[in-house]
């Protein structure tokens, strides 16, 4: 496989993204990281800020750091003042949901995938800096998500303190990710207990393995929400388990083989156009495509998919990159100003975004991380040689 794809995802990551975005994208006046960009490159001026931008964004910068690229460590401490000393709302009250333009709480809500991308961000920034005082700050994001967002069965957790709605996957995903990474950077038991635990809740819950499929919404004792709801499969996330899982078994050293086949093996068959090589936003669990447009994220989350499957079973990822990176960088990045991107198109290929979300970067970058990992693993990529899990 000619090393084209890596090259050019390393320089659309370390030429054009993180430039840029180390530039617009830090609220230098008010503090965190710009929510939306104009497509024309330009902070959108947007009157809230969510906390998981602010997190993402630290994760970007501190995953830079760790791949050589140093530039963005005054970020990384930005973006990590920001969240202790705007977001967090205290003890017992834990991370605004939202926060105004400049700094003050707009909605307190306590939402669980917010908080998983707190966790996320205190240790990816603990990976950069070495600071121990973002142990103390994992551990005190657990904290509150147990006192406050734990379900009485025990099997997980509310989305958010308001414990209304349907129950939900995507949250739980989130924590599992930002639980693996915890202890995998800092060595603690209780983090790696956590991430065994939503593995559990996934492979006894949350997947159907019938049909190979993962829901969205659950009821209370999480069987699948009724009717139509209950039969949303989003591909993307498909994708996304399957890489997750992989970490898991990496980790935990459990064994997740199947899981990981089957969420891969549905979501490629009927969750993607192999002419175009675009991911759907949504199938049901027959699947029939639900909506054949396409964001950002879910081509990313292929991408990643396709590491799993060559870590678990060898399975040559060269078609995936080519065609998943490919798209990426011929189409959603393929703009102007370099370093941002057309976030969403519909199901014939139309732009639909009229802003640039910051939020979609964090899938980017580490969709394109893994990717080179592997071609430098498999001696595709001559590039940066800092590449591990």
């Amino acid at each position: 496989m000619s090393s084209s794809i890596f090259d050019r995802a390393d320089g659309w990551m370390f030429n054009d993204a993180l430039p840029f975005w180390n530039d617009v994208g830090v609220d230098r006046l008010y503090g965190g990281f710009v929510e939306n960009l104009t497509l024309d490159g330009r902070d959108a001026g947007v009157s809230f800020k969510r906390t998981r931008v602010t997190c993402r964004q630290i994760y970007v910068f501190s995953h830079a750091a760790m791949l050589g690229w140093s530039d963005g460590r005054e970020s990384i401490a930005h973006g990590l003042d920001h969240l202790i000393e705007k977001a967090w709302m205290g003890e017992g009250k834990g991370f605004a949901r939202t926060l105004t333009r400049n700094g003050e709480v707009l909605d307190p809500t306590q939402d669980l995938y917010d908080h998983a991308f707190c966790l996320f961000a205190f240790s990816w920034a603990y990976r950069a800096t070495n600071d121990a005082e973002l142990i103390k700050w994992a551990h005190r994001t657990l904290d509150h998500i147990e006192q406050l967002l734990s379900h009485p069965s025990r099997l997980g957790y509310w989305h958010d303190a308001d414990r209304k709605g349907w129950r939900l996957q995507n949250p739980h995903m989130h924590l599992l990710e930002a639980s693996l990474v915890a202890h995998e950077t800092m060595g603690e038991e209780r983090f790696k207990e956590l991430a065994s635990r939503i593995a559990n809740l996934f492979s006894q819950y949350f997947f159907d393995r019938e049909r190979g499929v993962l829901p969205e919404f659950f009821t209370d004792d999480w069987s699948p929400a009724p009717g139509e709801l209950g039969a949303v499969i989003e591909p993307g996330h498909q994708f996304e388990w399957a890489w997750i899982l992989q970490n898991c078994s990496r980790l935990l050293t459990q064994d997740y083989a199947t899981e990981i086949r089957s969420l891969f093996g549905f979501a490629e068959k009927f969750g993607v156009d192999h002419n175009t090589g675009v991911t759907y936003n949504a199938i049901n669990n027959d699947g029939i495509s639900l909506d054949r447009g396409s964001r950002t994220w879910p081509n990313t989350e292929r991408i990643k998919a396709a590491v799993s499957l060559y870590e678990l079973d060898g399975h040559d990822p060269t078609k995936i990159f080519k065609q998943s990176a490919g798209l990426l960088l011929d189409t959603y990045l393929n703009c102007q100003p370099a370093g941002a991107w057309v976030d969403h198109f519909d199901g014939n290929g139309r732009a639909l975004s009229d802003f640039v979300p910051t939020s979609t970067l964090y899938h980017i970058f580490l969709a394109f991380a893994e990717m080179l990992r592997i071609g430098h693993l498999r001696g595709e990529y001559t590039g940066r040689g800092t590449f591990q899990n």
